[in-house]
């Protein structure tokens, strides 16, 4: 292990949990504060922005102080998990004036921290949303256009990244610090982007930490060249992987998702840098409410209708939109237990894996917590199948 760092990445395995939803908002994850505004109101800058300061700290206060608290860490490191990878929005760390977003959630991150350590977790801190929207995605905190790079966006960038570093950095639990989540390479110039990787590196290289950067969508050989090798530079590669969000996947059976992953796991391990998966799901579908934006319908059941581009019908949505683990079929949860199951032995040939996410109020394919507790998730993760991907 490097001198300093606070986990043996690359000897034992990342077995994590994200905790989305919780200090950056995602309509699909927790309806319930999207329900009660007006079809406009589609992430947290519009929240923030129609409820007004005072209606939406009142509203976000009593959302971080319930969602996510200390019993969620101990219950996370029971199921045998060791990481949790942690989304906090630059305004929540580095606000700008002009933004509608209010303040609070940065101590929240505070707290998680001690609680992740009383429970034996490290963490990883994920800057998930850039000034501008690195990917014009709801969970950047703004969805829409895709204005990061522009103006002093990567310095402010930078800014927030010093000083996560600055205050977190050397708390025991801190083991990485993600430089910027799913940057959006299509919209975006890369040469741009791997210089502000290339100075968020340096900024972050004599901190304890390992310092984790997002694939941009560029596949995981794209950066081999780029960047010293993990043993002397911490460097964590971060790859997404999801079946869900292209109609060709969705119509793929059980067998050839498995396949597709197992597959997925032999190139990550092949990268020349440490490589995770930092998100991924047990989704088959795409079918939880609201996943492609509020107001945006599923692929899956054919009522996808956004920016010009529609979908037609593979299957129904029902009991997964709104739903809950214990409501699945047999067959349903048989194949997602399948597929999780090769999704973590995949990942394990690379240095490991963070699922999608900790829980949701009623995403059932994608709440590691009700898929753990109904048995969909191997409990103890000991006893998965380490033979599913041959």
């Amino acid at each position: 292990m490097k001198r300093g760092l606070k986990f043996s990445f690359g000897g034992e395995k990342i077995r994590g949990v994200n905790l989305g939803g919780w200090l950056v908002l995602e309509p699909w994850i927790t309806p319930s504060i999207f329900e009660a505004t007006p079809d406009g109101v589609v992430d947290e800058y519009t929240l923030t922005k129609t409820l007004g300061a005072d209606e939406a700290r009142a509203r976000l206060e009593q959302h971080w102080s319930t969602w996510i608290t200390a019993n969620d860490m101990s219950e996370i490191a029971s199921k045998g998990l060791n990481f949790v990878r942690i989304p906090v929005g630059y305004w929540s760390v580095t606000p700008l004036s002009g933004d509608p977003y209010v303040d609070g959630a940065y101590e929240y991150l505070r707290k998680a921290l001690d609680w992740a350590n009383s429970s034996n977790l490290k963490v990883m801190i994920d800057l998930h949303g850039a000034p501008g929207s690195q990917n014009g995605l709801d969970n950047s905190g703004r969805r829409g256009a895709i204005e990061w790079t522009q103006g002093d966006t990567i310095a402010q960038t930078l800014t927030a990244l010093n000083k996560l570093r600055d205050d977190f950095a050397s708390h025991p639990a801190v083991a990485s610090i993600e430089l910027l989540n799913e940057p959006m390479s299509p919209n975006l110039n890369m040469d741009t982007v791997r210089q502000f990787m290339s100075d968020g590196v340096k900024n972050l290289q004599g901190s304890n930490v390992a310092i984790a950067f997002h694939d941009a969508f560029l596949g995981i050989g794209s950066w081999n060249d780029w960047g010293a090798a993990s043993a002397s530079s911490s460097l964590l590669l971060d790859t997404h992987h999801y079946e869900v969000f292209d109609n060709g996947q969705l119509q793929m059976n059980v067998d050839a998702h498995i396949g597709s992953v197992c597959d997925y796991g032999n190139q990550m391990a092949s990268s020349n840098k440490w490589t995770i998966s930092g998100e991924f799901t047990g989704a088959l579908t795409d079918c939880a409410r609201w996943l492609n934006g509020r107001g945006v319908g599923a692929r899956y059941d054919g009522t996808f209708n956004y920016n010009g581009k529609s979908s037609s019908y593979i299957g129904s949505c029902d009991g997964k939109s709104p739903g809950s683990a214990d409501r699945l079929s047999e067959t349903e949860r048989d194949n997602i237990a399948r597929f999780i199951n090769a999704q973590m032995v995949a990942y394990e040939k690379a240095a490991g894996w963070i699922f999608w996410t900790w829980k949701t109020e009623s995403a059932p394919e994608w709440s590691f917590r009700d898929l753990a507790n109904t048995g969909i998730i191997p409990q103890p993760l000991t006893s998965m199948n380490t033979a599913i991907c041959g």
